[in-house]
């Protein structure tokens, strides 16, 4: 996942400091907030003469037109439109060389991007736009599941409230991006603050339900009325690569992933045995409570001796209540 720089959230230092702090660091991206200025490009030439850091700009405007000459006079790599404001229709220049983006804010349903299909990333605003040092708000991680399903092939970017624990758990869900603005420039150094937002180890402020895949959301099987046909029919459909099955009061009976698949199969093979529900079911999977936190999940994977793609989340009754896919670790970060 890449790290987007918001330069303007540090009030400490010169705009010129903090780029060439930024880039002695080597972030990834610059963030540059524009709050419908257009001498915001006046800094964009003069950040181009410190770093070559690619430059990620979020424009908040009602009239997005009268930055399209701009955006030609002085390209970015990104480029990000505020959807709330808007008073007239974003009409992308054809010439327009930057990734192009929209963003919504958290009581803005991810049903907004629908007409922005030709976009390549949505940018999830978090916190109040303009709040620095604002709390991520949860609610989010849904949205960004959301958004995930309905758009596979499009990037997701995440502004607001990222502290090491949040950016954990985006890079879980397969976030591309996220802005960091106050966390970065509160702490001892900009480089600690960049340690913190990749590292594994971190402190606990959500729970494991908070951003979970939930049950209604997996691919599903009863025990009692399943067969192997209709369990590979729910994989193939749900397009995650598994199955919980559960029994008639909800209760986990098991999983059955890919790789329990070929394992049948190989016995298949081998023994001439038919293929059977009981056959393709792992009885016996890692589970974590919803409950939970960030901590105790990374303990969890670490005391496991073999990789875990797939960790079901149970109640205190062991009913699946949903889990958690590390699939999305690898699209995070590419």
């Amino acid at each position: 996942m890449k790290i987007s720089a918001s330069i303007y959230s540090d009030s400490r230092n010169e705009l010129a400091q903090t780029i060439s702090a930024l880039d002695a660091h080597q972030v990834d991206l610059f963030h540059v907030d524009c709050n419908d200025d257009l001498s915001v490009f006046d800094d964009i030439v003069a950040l181009r003469k410190i770093s070559n850091i690619p430059v990620d700009l979020h424009i908040i405007t009602p009239t997005p037109s009268k930055y399209y000459q701009r955006l030609l006079e002085v390209p970015v790599e990104y480029v990000t439109f505020q959807l709330e404001p808007l008073v007239e229709p974003i009409i992308w220049p054809s010439e327009l060389t930057a990734a192009k983006g929209v963003a919504i804010t958290t009581p803005t349903s991810v049903d907004a991007f629908d007409p922005h299909t030709s976009c390549d990333f949505i940018l999830i605003m978090a916190t109040v736009p303009g709040q620095s040092g604002g709390v991520f708000d949860k609610e989010n991680f849904k949205k960004i599941r959301t958004f995930r399903k309905r758009y596979p092939n499009k990037s997701i970017h995440v502004d607001g409230g990222v502290n090491g624990e949040v950016s954990f758990i985006l890079r879980n869900m397969g976030v591309s991006t996220a802005v960091s603005g106050s966390y970065l420039f509160k702490g001892p150094s900009i480089g600690h603050a960049l340690m913190n937002l990749t590292a594994r180890n971190q402190a606990s402020t959500y729970q494991i339900a908070d951003f979970m895949i939930p049950l209604e959301e997996c691919p599903l099987v009863q025990i009692a009325t399943c067969s192997t046909e209709s369990i590979l029919e729910v994989i193939e459909s749900g397009s995650l690569g598994f199955c919980l099955v559960i029994d008639e009061q909800g209760v986990l009976v098991g999983i059955v992933s890919s790789a329990d698949i070929r394992k049948a199969l190989l016995n298949q093979l081998k023994n001439n045995q038919a293929i059977t529900p009981a056959s393709l079911v792992n009885r016996n999977p890692l589970t974590i409570s919803a409950k939970q936190s960030v901590i105790d999940l990374l303990q969890v994977l670490k005391r496991t001796s073999f990789p875990v793609m797939y960790l079901p989340v149970v109640n205190e009754q062991h009913q699946a209540v949903g889990i958690i896919n590390f699939v999305n670790l690898i699209k995070g970060e590419l």
